[in-house]
C-alpha cells in the first residue's frame, strides 16, 4: 500500500525507475547519502546551518515531478505507484497523460490481456507498440487484484477488452477487470447484470456497451466508469451468440453469430445470422440493420476506426476484409446512406483456412491510421487435414492510407485466446 508522504527512501526507488528496464544498459547514478553530523563540526565557510537537512522530496511542487514521471520508460513506471501516495495520485491524473503526449512519448500500442491458467490468480499483459521503423513486443505479468482472486481463470477465457482513454477494461463472465495501460494497476469493477459469454463490446461515447452472448436476454448493458455502475438501456432485435462488436461514429455495432430463440419453458433454436449487422445509434436509441455481408461471409471480427467499421469475415476457403460507412445519420439512415467497400484481404499461411480449420480472430483499431488483427488457427477436433498449418497469435496490421496489409510480429505462447485493444500508452 502507498505511504502517506514521500520519505528519503523515495529518492531511491524514484532514481531507480529512471534507469532502462534493460540490465545491458544500466548505468551507475550517484546518490548522495546523508552523512551523520558529529558532535565537534569542523569548521565551516557554508552560511547554511550545519544540522539543516536537504529538502524533501515532497516539498518540490507537483508540476516538477510531474516533469520527472513523465520521462520515465513505461517498463519502470508499475512499482512508482507504491513509492507514495501522491505519486500514485500524480501518476493517475490527467495532467500526466497530457504531459507525455505533449513530450511525444505515447505510442499507438496494441494490448493484448490474457488470465494464465495458474488457478486464475496472475494475468499477462503483451503491449506491441507501433513506433515509426520499429515494433517490439513487452510482456509483462501482473497479479490479479484481491476481489477477483475467488474466480477461475474460465471468468475471462472469452472476455472482451474495451479501451476508454488509457485503461482497458476487461469484461468477462460475472467479473470486470479494469487496467491502466501506463502503470499496469489493475482493480476489480462492477460485473454485468447477465452473464455472458463469447457476446459484443465496444466504448461509445466515453461508455461502455455490450450485447448477446446469452440465451435468456437480448438486453444491451451500459456501463458508466465514474458511477462504476451498469444498467440496461435497450433491448437487441436478435439474441446473438458467438458475436463481435464495434464502436464508430457513435453507433454500437453488434455483428455475426448465431441467433438464438425460445426460452426456459422449450427447447432453444439457433438461426445462422453470421454475415448480418445490426446497429444501435447510441444518442437516439433506434436500431438498424445495415446490409449484409456480400457474398455471404462470416463475420470473424470487427473493429471501429473513426466513422467506419472494419470486418473480416470468412468464406469457407478463404478471408475477405470489408469497410462500412454508416453516416451520422439516425437509425435507418445507417442503410440507406452507407454500404460495404471491399479491402485487399489479410494474408493467410498457406493450409491455414479451409474446411476443417477453426479460425480466430480479433481486431482492433490503432490510432485513426491502423487496423490490427490478432489470427490464430488449428485444426477442429476430430479432423485431420492434411497440409494444415496451424499458429497463433500472428499479428496483422492493415495500413489505412495505404491500403496494405503487413506482418507485425507475433504474440508470445500462451496468447491465443487474449483479448486485444488498442491504446496509446
Amino acid at each position: 500500500m502507498a505511504a502517506e508522504s514521500c520519505h528519503s527512501r523515495s529518492i531511491s526507488w524514484f532514481v531507480k525507475s529512471c534507469i532502462p528496464a534493460d540490465p545491458s544498459r544500466h548505468i551507475s547514478v550517484p546518490v548522495p547519502m546523508p552523512v551523520p553530523i558529529s558532535a565537534t563540526p569542523p569548521p565551516t565557510t557554508s552560511f547554511c546551518c550545519p544540522s539543516q537537512q536537504p529538502p524533501p522530496i515532497s516539498a518540490l511542487p507537483d508540476d516538477l515531478i510531474l516533469e520527472c514521471l513523465v520521462r520515465v520508460p513505461r517498463a519502470s513506471l508499475p512499482p512508482l505507484p507504491a513509492v507514495c501516495r501522491r505519486f500514485a495520485d500524480l501518476l493517475a491524473s490527467h495532467a500526466f497523460l497530457q504531459l507525455r503526449g505533449a513530450h511525444g512519448l505515447l505510442q499507438p500500442s496494441l494490448l493484448a490481456v490474457s488470465v494464465s491458467d495458474h488457478g486464475g490468480r496472475f494475468f499477462s499483459q503483451a503491449l506491441l507498440q507501433f513506433r515509426p521503423g520499429q515494433q517490439q513486443v513487452q510482456v509483462a505479468a501482473l497479479p490479479l487484484p484481491l476481489a477477483l482472486l475467488h474466480c477461475g481463470s474460465s471468468v475471462f477465457a472469452h472476455a472482451r477488452a474495451v479501451t476508454l482513454g488509457r485503461e482497458i477494461f476487461l469484461v468477462g463472465r460475472g467479473a470486470t477487470l479494469r487496467v491502466d495501460a501506463l502503470t499496469g494497476a489493475a482493480r476489480a469493477c462492477a460485473h454485468t447484470l447477465f452473464p455472458r459469454k463469447k457476446f459484443a463490446a465496444a466504448a461509445v461515447g466515453g461508455r461502455i456497451y455490450v450485447a448477446g452472448g446469452s440465451a435468456r436476454t437480448a438486453a444491451v448493458e451500459e456501463y458508466d466508469p465514474v458511477a462504476d455502475a451498469w444498467r440496461v438501456v435497450a433491448e437487441a432485435p436478435r439474441r446473438r451468440y458467438g458475436c463481435a462488436g464495434a464502436g464508430a461514429g457513435g453507433v454500437f455495432y453488434v455483428a455475426g453469430g448465431v441467433a438464438v430463440s425460445g426460452d426456459g419453458a422449450r427447447a432453444l433454436e439457433a438461426h445462422v445470422c453470421a454475415g448480418s449487422v445490426d446497429a444501435l445509434h447510441v444518442a437516439s436509441g433506434a436500431w438498424a440493420r445495415p446490409r449484409a455481408l456480400p457474398g455471404g461471409g462470416c463475420v470473424m471480427g470487427a473493429c471501429g476506426v473513426g466513422d467506419h467499421l472494419y470486418v473480416v469475415a470468412s468464406h469457407a476457403v478463404e478471408l475477405s476484409f470489408w469497410r462500412w460507412h454508416g453516416g451520422a445519420g439516425r437509425g435507418s439512415d445507417l442503410r440507406a446512406g452507407g454500404g460495404w467497400v471491399a479491402l485487399e484481404a489479410p494474408p493467410m499461411p498457406r493450409g491455414s483456412v479451409g474446411l476443417g480449420m477453426a479460425v480466430r480472430v480479433a481486431m482492433a483499431g490503432i490510432g485513426r491510421e491502423t487496423v490490427t488483427a490478432v489470427m490464430s488457427a488449428a485444426a477442429v477436433r476430430g479432423h485431420n487435414v492434411v497440409g494444415a498449418v496451424p499458429f497463433e497469435g500472428m499479428v496483422l496490421a492493415y495500413d489505412i492510407a495505404g491500403g496494405k496489409w503487413s506482418r507485425a510480429p507475433d504474440l508470445p505462447p500462451g496468447f491465443r485466446r487474449a483479448a486485444c485493444a488498442g491504446v496509446e500508452c
